[in-house]
């Protein structure tokens, strides 16, 4: 019921439009026209979609492939730079004896200050002797490189350290991202400023045929290369930017928060030892996540990039191609409609002209303009009005004046032949015998003259049949015994609809062409029977019936025209109530119907043929 409702305005609103050719096409053509605009914009924005994410991806692998390989070289550096620029087996004697002899002292500070002379990137550096538990460190203090050796507490369970005895390569990265939250009570790290410093190295010196631990090399390097390499990364708004260890420590990341979230939802468990991307998304948005992995180490540099960024170039043709196709549509429609108005024109005048033509107007003319269909259609109709108004104004109201002229008159037609006899043989009675019968025989003529102008076209078997009876009683007093009259006609036939006076006009053929000819006794049959497709109601007697030549006359008779008929019939009145009741029955009951005549020596028989169906039934 609801649905109902809300679809009924939608429905009425389509009936009202559709009622009108040129609505329709102005509807078919700009369903047409969104048809396609939508259709070429959202393959063009799926096009640009695609392509989009392929730029991006070539780009960005690219992008980050160059950049890794600038970081890994930077990171080759830093470990060349950790290992002895001279003898190891020198650096190595000059930490076992540095506390002792004032030589390897100053060995150990002139190899520290020249590290730290030889970048520029370097924030500290510290060697920690392991046995003496001190280290050295090289700083910048008031603009001045300054030279310290401090006392240290054991540095076994420092996290960095830990990875650099168990490293095959003696060393370790030490990421200041996120705070260590895994150091050990009693193990205190160097006083180094994290907040510039982008990540410490530490190389272990082990003693050359020990292989014990003897100190480490602890580098500290600011953010001023790092800065450097990673500009060549180009950012925008949403994306992001991460380089991790091949432990997953980031030593860069350029927004805290984000990499804490993409942490703890596993986007760091995705990544594989090999470059590639991948899809990932968070409670906000969906990310393609592209990396790159250094074939060295296995370092990686992670940029993940917002989908609606890499989609907005797309999104914005795809507007613009919305805008254009509104406006081509709004231009379309305006010369749809102009068109279809253009075209329906001649079709709105020619219909206007039929529903005057059906409406009885037979003067209307349709403009006839070019020669396409339409004009042909027109040039058509208006020959067909033409004709039409030739047959009704000659020929057709000719026919319905003359046909109803002719229903009036037999329905209206009474023997004159028929009258003269009866009041003939009323007075005659009535001289002679002075009886009650002259009662009943005026009773019978007056029922008859009553049933002769009654308004009917076709009235019931049962009544046609009362009315024989009392057209015979009225002839037996002309003929007495010497008319026999039989009925053969069943009971459920009674109801059936025939033309009134049709049984009189053949009983009358019968007294005319038998009685009248004879002074024997005649018998007059009035039956009715079925056939598959007809009612047949048959009037025989027993008389002289016609000779050959007569009854041909009179079938050949029956079969012409009306127009045909009425000449023939022109100083000529034998037969005139058969030639009659044939053309009535043909006008009321169509071709089929009508008169068949049978005769020879032994006498007529008439039958009247009423098709089944239409008016005829039982």
């Amino acid at each position: 019921m609801i649905r109902k409702t809300i679809l009924k305005p939608f429905q009425n609103l389509f009936e009202s439009v559709s009622r009108r050719l040129v609505n329709k096409l102005i509807l078919l053509f700009t369903l047409i026209i969104i048809l396609v605009v939508t259709s070429l914009t959202f393959i063009s924005y799926g096009m640009l979609q695609k392509e989009s994410v392929n730029n991006s991806i070539d780009s960005t692998s690219n992008n980050l492939l160059l950049v890794g390989r600038n970081l890994e070289s930077y990171l080759d550096g830093i470990e060349q730079l950790s290992l002895p620029q001279i003898s190891y087996d020198e650096i190595i004697y000059a930490i076992l004896h540095e506390s002792t002899d004032y030589a390897s002292k100053m060995y150990v500070q002139d190899y520290l200050k020249n590290i730290y002379f030889s970048r520029n990137d370097l924030e500290a550096i510290y060697l920690y002797v392991i046995k003496e538990n001190k280290y050295y460190s090289v700083t910048k203090e008031n603009y001045n490189i300054a030279v310290r050796i401090v006392e240290h507490p054991p540095i076994d369970n420092l996290t960095w350290y830990q990875q650099a005895l168990e490293s095959p390569n003696n060393r370790s990265y030490q990421s200041f991202v996120k705070e260590e939250s895994e150091q050990m009570s009693g193990s205190v790290d160097y006083p180094v400023n994290k907040d510039n410093s982008f990540m410490g190295y530490h190389r272990l010196f082990r003693s050359i045929i020990s292989r014990e631990p003897q100190a480490v090399l602890s580098l500290y390097f600011n953010s001023s290369v790092k800065d450097e390499i990673m500009k060549d990364i180009p950012f925008s708004s949403g994306q992001h930017l991460m380089y991790v260890s091949p432990d997953q420590q980031p030593f860069y990341v350029d927004d805290p928060k984000f990499y804490a979230k993409s942490e703890q939802a596993g986007l760091l468990k995705k990544l594989t030892t090999v470059s590639g991307r991948f899809t990932w998304s968070d409670d906000e948005q969906k990310y393609l996540v592209i990396y790159n992995n250094s074939q060295k180490e296995g370092w990686k540099l992670i940029k993940p990039i917002p989908y609606k960024e890499i989609y907005e170039a797309a999104n914005t043709t795809r507007d613009l191609n919305y805008l254009i196709g509104l406006i081509f549509l709004i231009v379309s429609v305006i010369l749809v409609s102009f068109t279809s108005n253009k075209i329906t024109k001649p079709l709105k005048n020619l219909s206007l002209q039929m529903k005057r033509f059906s409406t009885g107007s037979f003067d209307v003319t349709a403009q006839v303009e070019g020669k396409d269909e339409i004009a042909y259609l027109s040039r058509h109709f208006n020959k067909m009005v033409e004709n039409t108004n030739e047959l009704i104004n000659e020929r057709y109201k000719m026919k319905i004046v003359e046909k109803n002229a002719v229903l009036k008159a037999l329905e209206a037609e009474i023997n004159p032949h028929f009258l003269y006899n009866a009041l003939q043989a009323i007075s005659t009675k009535a001289l002679k015998n002075n009886n009650d019968d002259i009662v009943d025989m005026v009773d019978n003529l007056a029922m008859t003259l009553r049933y002769c102008i009654s308004g009917k076209d076709v009235v019931h078997a049962r009544e046609e049949l009362k009315h024989i009876e009392r057209y015979l009683a009225l002839q037996k007093a002309r003929f007495g015994g010497r008319m026999q009259v039989e009925y053969e006609w069943d009971e459920h036939l009674m109801e059936l609809k025939i033309p009134k006076l049709s049984i009189q006009t053949l009983v009358e053929n019968c007294i005319k062409h038998a009685l009248e000819k004879v002074s024997s006794t005649i018998t007059i049959t009035i039956m009715a029977r079925m056939t598959p497709s007809f009612f047949v109601i048959t009037v025989a007697d027993n008389g002289p019936g016609f000779n050959e030549g007569r009854l041909e006359q009179v079938m050949s008779t029956l079969l012409m025209d009306w127009d045909d008929r009425e000449e023939s019939d022109e100083g000529n009145n034998e037969s005139i109530g058969l030639k009659n009741l044939n053309a009535r029955l043909k006008l009321l009951y169509g071709d089929e119907a009508g008169l068949v005549i049978r005769s020879d020596e032994n006498g007529t028989e008439m039958d009247m043929l009423l098709p089944r169906g239409g008016i005829n039934h039982v």
